[in-house]
């Protein structure tokens, strides 16, 4: 099928994904694909030296493919990075950082958690007080984008008071790595942590780490789960280069290496980080417009996901208000945050400046009507 001739979606996914897609990445799973052929298995170690080179130009850095979400590489990464007798401290400010803490504590990982609230970035403080104190302590993990708010943490910050420590450093890039510029090496970072289905727009069921390789040899034999051990499938990929231990998500990759290229065709993270900023300020204009305040102070927000406060009138209704604006063609979400009412527009996927002014005239016409009340 042409990808022109493909139809259309009925809404756009304004979310922090999965998230609305090309049609061309589409059309990319439309072809079946053998896992043990050379045609496939290019194409894996393709995408695995491109996401090299997107995370950082300094050399001893590799990329490992994993089935399954982003959650599933995260628990692949602490529990193969994490000793037998080490200990994580997991910096959280919302329920992503919260989450790594519920996978060590599953997985009978010591673990220590510092909980700056919601609405705070970590404590630079607590965190050189914790890492002279502990010396238990031996890997640090913290959000770089938090979902749960839009908060986008001091990561390059967190990472030298990390090293300087002489502490591995685990960085969750879910929702912020291919359309924010970072680079892994000036982080500090040990692991970074991702997905295919947030900034680089593929869709969901592949995630990735870019690692050390030093640091990932030295975890040989750690892991403790068999699909989940980030190790194995590393060395699986380099000695019979692009082959994955199990069944791979061959459509996933294959659309995860169009979007992959769609990224370099639009000039890479640089452009793609002034459109999805465009995106934001465009949002946050209309909707202050209309009476809606953002969550956050403008110098902790990222332009990933933006939570605003849901209005105070007394017969206020998320669900009517969401149902209004997706039969005019827009999907948001909840808000996740536990102490405020809130709901969340995400400015990330195939949206544009002109999309987001259209949800814009979609949400004074909700609010004209009435549609978010009973």
């Amino acid at each position: 099928m042409n990808p022109e001739q493909m139809p259309d979606n009925p809404y756009l996914l304004l979310t922090p994904g999965p998230l609305s897609t090309t049609k061309t990445v589409k059309a990319a799973m439309l072809r079946d694909w053998c896992t043990w052929d050379a045609d496939y298995n290019t194409i894996v170690q393709q995408i695995r030296q491109h996401l090299v080179r997107m995370a950082t130009d300094q050399e001893g850095y590799t990329a490992v493919l994993m089935q399954g979400s982003g959650t599933f590489c995260m628990e692949a990464t602490i529990t193969t990075a994490v000793p037998h007798e080490g200990k994580l401290l997991v910096l959280a400010n919302g329920a992503y950082g919260r989450r790594i803490a519920e996978i060590a504590r599953r997985c009978g990982i010591a673990h220590a958690v510092h909980d700056s609230g919601e609405l705070a970035p970590p404590d630079p403080d607590r965190l050189k007080a914790a890492l002279k104190a502990d010396r238990a302590i031996t890997h640090v993990a913290v959000v770089h984008c938090e979902t749960t708010t839009g908060m986008l943490n001091p990561v390059e910050a967190i990472g030298r008071i990390v090293k300087a420590h002489g502490r591995q450093f685990i960085v969750d890039a879910m929702s912020s790595f291919g359309g924010i510029p970072m680079d892994v090496a000036m982080m500090g970072a040990d692991y970074l942590v991702s997905s295919a289905n947030k900034c680089i727009q593929g869709v969901p069921g592949c995630g990735f780490v870019i690692a050390r390789e030093v640091v990932l040899e030295r975890t040989h034999e750690r892991a403790r789960s068999l699909s989940l051990d980030l190790y194995d499938q590393w060395r699986t990929m380099q000695a019979q280069p692009g082959k994955w231990r199990f069944t791979s998500p061959t459509h996933v990759v294959r659309a995860l290496f169009q979007a992959l290229m769609e990224l370099t065709a639009e000039g890479g993270v640089n452009a793609r980080y002034a459109r999805y900023g465009e995106n934001h300020r465009i949002l946050v204009a209309g909707m202050q417009r209309l009476d809606f305040e953002p969550l956050l102070a403008t110098d902790l927000q990222s332009p990933i996901i933006t939570a605003f406060l849901s209005p105070t009138h007394p017969a206020w209704r998320f669900q009517r208000f969401y149902d209004q604006l997706k039969a005019r063609g827009f999907v948001i979400y909840p808000g996740k945050i536990t102490d405020r009412d809130t709901f969340r527009i995400g400015n990330i996927g195939d949206i544009h400046a002109l999309d987001m002014h259209h949800l814009i005239d979609a949400v004074a016409k909700a609010v004209a009507d009435e549609s978010g009340y009973e």
